[in-house]
């Protein structure tokens, strides 16, 4: 029922012109505020409300008049305030009771079991969440399913995945968190991370949150490889990196995120400050590694101010400031600056 229906509604209760079928849903909506289903009554319009229907249930129930309550709707001015707040109320009480009934996104992936393992699959199209037996977390995208043994037992933790989701793992250093796709084997001990390998798909890739991962090629993967202890064909992943896999080449390619987020807010204004300040606190703040000739930029100041921009943009404002770029190698950035004669201000 749309706003301006409801709106209606009312306005045929309040006047005893709506039909029976009518009065029976604005009165199950009144059974359901007794029940404590919906929030306290409040303003003296919405008491007065309240007691009316009261009194018209329990004058239907009693075959009995009653004329106080009637007598108060002989003010129009009060009998529109009164279907005004009601009508508030109501579309307050529906968006409460939607609120908080819907049923949880997790709700909506099929779950199957076959023996000693479980799958779930996503057939909706946004992304849903569902808890794993060791209280991990796994939010799973559209057209994406996952297989773990039900019980989520034994030295290892595994999960197979088809298509892409975000894991947050519960920590157990005792116990290894595995994820394969048909390319790459990826283990925690306990953080969050992403992963992508759609069936179709030429790449697979892997990006992180927090805390260290290890990624692997699936062809004779190290089971036993960790973060601590990684195989020595593989990669090991930071906070704002990620590692892609192209199944053509067999290679594991390292590299930053697209949008490296922050993970320790630095100050972000600088005047006449020497470069190097910049980018320390630029390191520091994403988490990345920075390179540049130190001897290079020992004489450059500047004055700037970043904001909100991404990391990559802020980068660009610095460099455009020096008459400097900056390339991408890995997971490090390169500054290349042909130096300052003298002070640069921005």
């Amino acid at each position: 029922m749309t706003e301006s229906e409801f709106h209606k509604l009312l306005e045929r209760y309040l006047t005893g012109s709506c039909t029976p079928e009518e009065q029976a849903v604005v009165e199950r909506w009144y059974d359901r505020l007794e029940q404590a289903e919906g929030p306290a009554l409040r303003t003296q319009n919405q008491e007065e409300i309240e007691q009316a229907i009261w009194a018209r249930l329990m004058s239907k129930r009693a075959a009995k008049p009653e004329p106080r309550v009637v007598a108060m709707w002989s003010s129009a001015p009060l009998r529109w305030a009164a279907v005004l707040a009601l009508l508030a109320f109501g579309i307050g009480w529906l968006v409460f009771s939607t609120s908080r009934f819907t049923k949880p996104s997790q709700q909506n992936t099929v779950a199957t079991t076959n023996g000693k393992w479980t799958r779930r699959s996503n057939q909706t199209q946004q992304v849903q969440a569902f808890q794993l037996p060791d209280s991990s977390r796994i939010s799973l995208h559209p057209g994406s399913s996952v297989r773990y043994t039900t019980a989520f037992a034994g030295p290892r933790r595994e999960v197979h995945l088809v298509g892409e989701a975000f894991f947050q793992v519960s920590k157990n250093p005792r116990r290894p968190f595995l994820v394969f796709t048909k390319e790459v084997v990826t283990t925690v001990l306990g953080t969050s991370f992403r992963v992508k390998a759609y069936a179709d798909g030429k790449e697979a890739s892997v990006s992180v949150r927090e805390g260290k991962v290890s990624v692997q090629a699936r062809e004779g993967a190290q089971l036993d490889a960790s973060p601590a202890h990684p195989a020595a064909a593989g990669v090991v992943l930071l906070p704002n990196q990620q590692v892609v896999y192209s199944a053509s080449q067999r290679r594991l390619k390292k590299e930053l995120v697209d949008r490296p987020v922050v993970l320790a807010p630095q100050p972000f204004e600088f005047e006449e400050r020497p470069v190097v300040e910049v980018l320390a606190a630029l390191e520091k703040a994403y988490g990345v590694d920075i390179v540049y000739d130190k001897a290079t930029l020992a004489n450059c100041t500047v004055s700037i101010t970043f904001y909100d921009e991404p990391l990559f943009e802020k980068l660009g404002l610095l460099c455009k400031s020096l008459g400097a770029y900056y390339t991408l190698a890995d997971a490090s950035i390169l500054i290349h600056s042909p130096g300052c004669q003298g002070q640069l201000g921005k």
